[in-house]
């Protein structure tokens, strides 16, 4: 049989253009009863150009995420965890060794109570465990292989920061988007890691370096579960809540200066505590995760990296896994060295810096380390963080006065060199030359 066809004589021929014409712009508004999940929401808008060989798309995707303050989450007769799973017809959770060790039974209880089955996967999240493989762990468990979660099913997790981290970055791989439902046990978890859209593991050396964006879709802070933290870990959070106060709430930053130490000793008012304490405890969590989502949770994608919550988290990625530091130390040591910096830079008034240090030097966080003096890490640090945010800028956050803060696009070798030198003497006045309590993983048995 011969082939009728004729080539094409020319390549221009080949892909000429087609003989019926494209709507110019097009807005697609999906089905409500397509929707996959109660929580997101997206919509989007192609655009043909005439020559028919190109388009482009946009596409907008909402999100819901909600934060609550709760007392006695897991009483029984408490409704708000019954309310989420209730209907659903289980509970498939993700917990922390040792918040099982201390709460299991308990969170046995609340379901069988509230007649919810309930999966469990009891998981240790050490700082060493915030790795690929923890990740890969908790996939297994969510999976096919596990308990196969269906797409709108929101996972519990229950732990602290590193649990946070990883059990999050599974919900965000499984389905490639899993709601999930998070109770912060420990304060880093409760005000900051916790409500954050930044799920993580680390990668070779630098903290967080691999991870993706999405949230919790709620966020459950119980002050409660703060009763059986170690001392250190009560201080080790509060680090978190002071860089909230510095960069954007001076009252904040004024109830911690008065009532901080008292915070530490009561872990959070959980003992021996007077009801103004306790007001202040629930004042203070309020202040701190407000500060926090108002520029976190608005920013939710890090799209800007005007972002006053990286206060303190500039250089520390770098060095606090070599120091091998408790997080909360490595960060108090980053914001002591970075309100040195803003001071040479003529950014804060020198009271303003003497207060910031003294204020985490009461809590027994660290001000400095000699990790600092590592010139060739300290600058590499910069140049890892400048990719992170996208190389547009280093936009380290500094303070420009208590509860304001501007973003430095760049800090020069010389300048970060000479700040350490001058930061160094400093701290040379100050108890134990600026040395926290418990600064190390191996402090605590994490190591």
């Amino acid at each position: 049989m011969t082939n009728t066809t004729s080539p094409p004589t020319s390549f221009t021929e080949e892909i000429s253009k087609p003989d019926f014409t494209f709507d110019p712009s097009i807005r697609r508004n999906h089905a409500e009863k397509y929707r996959t999940s109660e929580w997101y929401d997206g919509r989007g808008e192609i655009k043909a150009v005439e020559d028919g060989r190109s388009f482009e798309i946009s596409a907008t995707f909402t999100l819901k995420s909600e934060v609550k303050l709760v007392n006695g989450v897991l009483d029984p007769s408490n409704p708000v965890l019954a309310e989420i799973y209730k209907s659903r017809g289980r509970c498939v959770a993700v917990v922390d060794q040792t918040v099982d060790e201390l709460y299991g039974e308990s969170l046995q209880a609340y379901f069988k109570h509230n007649e919810i089955p309930l999966e469990t996967l009891v998981c240790r999240a050490w700082e060493s465990d915030k790795t690929p493989e923890t990740v890969q762990h908790i996939l297994k468990f969510l999976g096919k292989d596990g308990c196969d979660v269906s797409r709108n099913e929101p996972v519990l997790i229950i732990g602290g920061g590193v649990l946070s981290d990883v059990a999050g970055l599974a919900c965000a791989l499984q389905h490639r988007r899993t709601p999930y439902v998070m109770i912060g046990s420990s304060i880093v978890a409760a005000i900051d890691a916790g409500p954050s859209p930044r799920t993580c593991t680390n990668g070779q050396l630098f903290k967080n370096s691999i991870g993706a964006y999405h949230p919790p879709v709620i966020t459950i802070v119980d002050r409660s579960l703060f009763r059986t933290l170690a001392k250190g870990h009560i201080r080790n959070g509060m680090s978190e809540i002071i860089k909230m106060a510095v960069t954007d709430d001076p009252v904040l930053f004024d109830l911690l200066e008065e009532y901080g130490p008292r915070l530490l000793e009561t872990h959070f008012a959980n003992f021996d505590a007077d009801e103004e304490l306790i007001k202040v405890a629930d004042e203070v969590i309020y202040r701190a995760l407000y500060s926090y989502m108002k520029h976190e949770g608005t920013n939710m994608f890090e799209t800007y990296q005007d972002r006053p919550h990286a206060y303190g988290h500039t250089w520390s990625p770098k060095f606090e896994p070599v120091a091998k530091l408790m997080h909360g130390h490595a960060v108090t040591i980053g914001m002591a060295f970075g309100a040195t910096l803003a001071m040479e830079m003529g950014w804060l008034e020198k009271g303003d810096r003497d207060r910031i240090v003294a204020l985490c030097s009461s809590l027994g966080l660290s001000v400095y380390h000699p990790i600092l003096e590592d010139s060739e890490l300290m600058i590499q640090g910069q140049k890892n963080m400048r990719r992170k945010r996208g190389s547009s800028g280093l936009w380290a956050p500094l303070p420009t006065g208590i509860g304001a803060c501007s973003f430095a696009g760049e800090v020069p070798p010389d300048l970060l060199i000479s700040t350490v030198k001058e930061h160094k003497n400093f701290c040379t006045s100050l108890p134990n030359e600026g040395k926290g309590e418990q600064i190390y993983l191996s402090d605590l048995g994490l190591e």
